[in-house]
Order: C-alpha cells, then sequence, then structure tokens
C-alpha cells in the first residue's frame, strides 16, 4: 500500500509542530543520554600527586584527617613502619576537574594484603574528598562503576594486589553531602560520633546546656582547683611549650591507659612522633591547636585538638591523676575549650568517635559511623570473617551498657594487677 500515512501527512501539513516534536525528541535525547564515565588514575607515590590534592582539598569537601599534609606526615612516621603503601586514586569529569580523591593504602594484615584508608587507624574519620557539587554531577551508579574501576585497576598492578577490603569510621556525610561509600554494603561501626553547634556566646551556650545545680557544682570546683594555686588556660604557641606539653598529655594518657587496661595508642611505632611532628611543623601547625590547663606549676590537663572548616575536632586530651583530679581538671579544660572555639567564631564542636556520656551531655548531633568490608580474592575470606565477628562484638559490648560496665571494669582490674611490681 501506497501513499502517506497519518502522521506523515500531519507532519507535512505542519512543519512548525514538526520543528517542537525534534526540538523536544533532542531534549530528552540529552537529559536520558548516560553521562561520560569518570577518568580515573592510580598513584602509588604522594610526591606525583601533591599539587592536585593540595589545590583539590582548598575547594572540596572533606575532613582535617584528608588533608594531604596530615596524612603525608602519617605516612612518613607510622606508614613506614606499617609497611603501608600510599594508593591515591583520583576520578576526574571529561573537564579534568577531579570528581572525588581517595587517599588509600595497601598493607600487610597477618598473612594478607589490606585495602585501607591511608592512616585509617589514627584518623577519627576516614572518607573521600568530594568536589563540592558531587552529590548533583555523579549519581549513585555513576559512582558505584568508578568504584569497581578503582578496584580493578588497584588490583592490576602486581605491588598493590590486596587479599580484602577494610574500611572503617566512616562519617555519613561529608561537608554536607551524603558519602557515597555508605551506598555500598556497609555495617555500622561500633563507635559512634558526636558534636555540637556553637551559637551565642559562651554564656549563652553554657546556661543553654547546663542546669543552675550543674553549674554551680562547676564553680565549687573550679575553687577547689584554684586552691592548688592560679588556674589558667593556655594555648601554646611556641613550638618547645608545644613540645612540652605535649609529652605532658603522652605521659598522662599513657597512665589513663594503663589504670583502664588498654592498649597506649603512643607506644605504637611512629604515633608519638607523627603527634610532635604535626604539632609543630610548619605545614600542619595553623590547623593543630594544643593547649592546657595550668593550675599552680603543674599541667593538669592538655588537649590536641584541629581547627578546620569552621569545626574545632576533639581528637586527644589527658588530665593529671594526681590529688587534682578530684575536682575534675578535665571537665573544665573541655569548658574552656569550648568557649575558645566559640570565641573564634566556629560554627561547630566535634567531640569524634566515641559514645562517652559528657560527649551526649553536651551534644546536639549523633552520627552512626559506617564499616565496609569485602573479600578481594579468596585468602581474604577468612580476615573478613574474623573482622566482621570482631565488629559485632565490640558493638554489643559498647552499645550495650551492662556489658560495657563489665569489660570496662575488668579491663581496669586486670590494668591495676599488671601495675603491681612482683
Amino acid at each position: 500500500m501506497s501513499g502517506a500515512t497519518p502522521l506523515t501527512a500531519l507532519r507535512n501539513s505542519a512543519p512548525a509542530f514538526d520543528a517542537r516534536v525534534d526540538a523536544a525528541a533532542c531534549r530528552t535525547e540529552q537529559i536520558t543520554a548516560a553521562p561520560a564515565p569518570l577518568n580515573i588514575s592510580i598513584h602509588d607515590d604522594l610526591s606525583a600527586v601533591e599539587k592536585l590534592w593540595r589545590r583539590f582539598e582548598r575547594v572540596a569537601d572533606c575532613t582535617p584527617y584528608q588533608t594531604f599534609d596530615w596524612l603525608a606526615a602519617w605516612q612518613r612516621h607510622v606508614g613506614v613502619c606499617d609497611r603501608a603503601r600510599p594508593v591515591i586514586a583520583v576520578a576526574r569529569f571529561a573537564d579534568g576537574e577531579p570528581a572525588f580523591l581517595l587517599p588509600l593504602a595497601v598493607e600487610p594484615s597477618g598473612a594478607t594484603r589490606r585495602l585501607c584508608w591511608l592512616g585509617q587507624d589514627l584518623n577519627d574519620y576516614n572518607a573521600p574528598l568530594l568536589t563540592k557539587d558531587f552529590a548533583q554531577r555523579v549519581p549513585p551508579d555513576r559512582f558505584v562503576a568508578a568504584w569497581r574501576e578503582v578496584r580493578a585497576r588497584i588490583q592490576r598492578e602486581s605491588a598493590l594486589r590486596h587479599d580484602w577490603i577494610e574500611f572503617q569510621k566512616m562519617p555519613p556525610d561529608i561537608g554536607g553531602q551524603a558519602n557515597p561509600f555508605c551506598q555500598l554494603g556497609v555495617a555500622a561501626n561500633p563507635s559512634g560520633a558526636h558534636s555540637a553547634g556553637l551559637a551565642g556566646d559562651w554564656e549563652q551556650f553554657y546556661t543553654g546546656k547546663r542546669s543552675s545545680a550543674t553549674r554551680r557544682r562547676d564553680r565549687i570546683k573550679r575553687k577547689h582547683l584554684s586552691a592548688f594555686g592560679d588556674v589558667s588556660f593556655i594555648t601554646e604557641a611556641d613550638p618547645g611549650d608545644i613540645d612540652r606539653t605535649l609529652q605532658t598529655l603522652m605521659q598522662q594518657k599513657s597512665r589513663q591507659f594503663a589504670h583502664r587496661g588498654v592498649g597506649d595508642m603512643f607506644a605504637r611505632p611512629g604515633w608519638r612522633d607523627f603527634f610532635l611532628d604535626v604539632a609543630v611543623n610548619p605545614a600542619t601547625r595553623p590547623m593543630v591547636h594544643v593547649s592546657r590547663v595550668q593550675i599552680g606549676e603543674g599541667c593538669a590537663a592538655a588537649n590536641l585538638g584541629l581547627v578546620f572548616g569552621g569545626t574545632y575536632y576533639h581528637m586527644v586530651a589527658s588530665y593529671d591523676d594526681g590529688e587534682v583530679s578530684r575536682y575534675g581538671p578535665g571537665a573544665l579544660h573541655l569548658r574552656e575549650l569550648l568557649a575558645y572555639a566559640i570565641g573564634r567564631g566556629l560554627q561547630r564542636f566535634d567531640f569524634t568517635i566515641g559514645d562517652e556520656p559528657y560527649k551526649r551531655e553536651w551534644s546536639d548531633s549523633a552520627a552512626t559511623l559506617w564499616d565496609y568490608r569485602t573479600v578481594a580474592t579468596w585468602r581474604g575470606s577468612p580476615a573478613v570473617c574474623r573482622a566482621a565477628l570482631a565488629r559485632r562484638l565490640k558493638r554489643f559490648i559498647k552499645q550495650t551498657p551492662w556489658a560495657w560496665r563489665t569489660v570496662s571494669h575488668t579491663r581496669a582490674l586486670l590494668g591495676r594487677v599488671m601495675q603491681v611490681d612482683p
């Protein structure tokens, strides 16, 4: 049968309508067309990606634990001791601008090799660096495809081959954007994280957080502390003073670890040198805050925190466990730190990982941290199973009050026994 169909006749008689149809079709094709894949590159040398990383971190969403200088210092002091090999994955858009940067590492783990975040054990938060509009430009399926390519590219390099993947302590959000790694098969970390929004002046914040009875007890305790000498809050600026305060912090903290029967993180290879380095290194010094509460001639409490992106990160704190400990020098120091952060105009005070009661008392926001584990080769299967079981047990203990009290008391008892001279 010949002749024009009704649709053909309609098109021939209405060219203007035809143009609109074609334009709409073009727009539909543009909307539904799949975005171009991200361009992936893998680097095992920090210096090769240093310039890009530094430039990107200035505009990306990240935490201080993903900055180049922080992780370069970790690799210099700790990574070399752990035989960790950096693996930096960079994904770029078609125009060459970074979409994300993954600071990863391959390191020995028993008889296997593990792919993890660079500095994973030491960092309170582990995450990628994301471009500011990542959520708008990289839909979930596109990220998953990019992550699969990253895994394949890393595994193709003989020096970077690994048996399993373990990503720990990943926050659900990074700078207000959803963490894309939480789309994977993640499980809750044994510990959560807590933070407080800072608004107004210190007195307004303090009054809003603490009852009049609690504030009165705080004043009484401070009065008792003042009986030991003048009480002052000091932010260290001189490198020599910073070093002395950190040495005191590590000594106090090590005694607390021993009393509680837990491992001393400062006894781990390279950790002590790492903290001493980042506190005085000109590259990291601007974001590191070292302070102490001085009572008379003694350091009653010490702290190392980080200031980054409008947030104070409360990282490592200690206090004198002598007679002054009865009156809460550590609690006094925390109040001084909150006042310091407010005085600097910061927006949040992040207590970082851990569910201690004092964090809940001050915080207005809690976050679940996430872990991701998967097998890369058959040799990694036992390691993944062991790690998953350990995570479940730890989470049960930490999130169950009676179990946590029992374990804490038992460890403390063992710690006291171990400290008794034979």
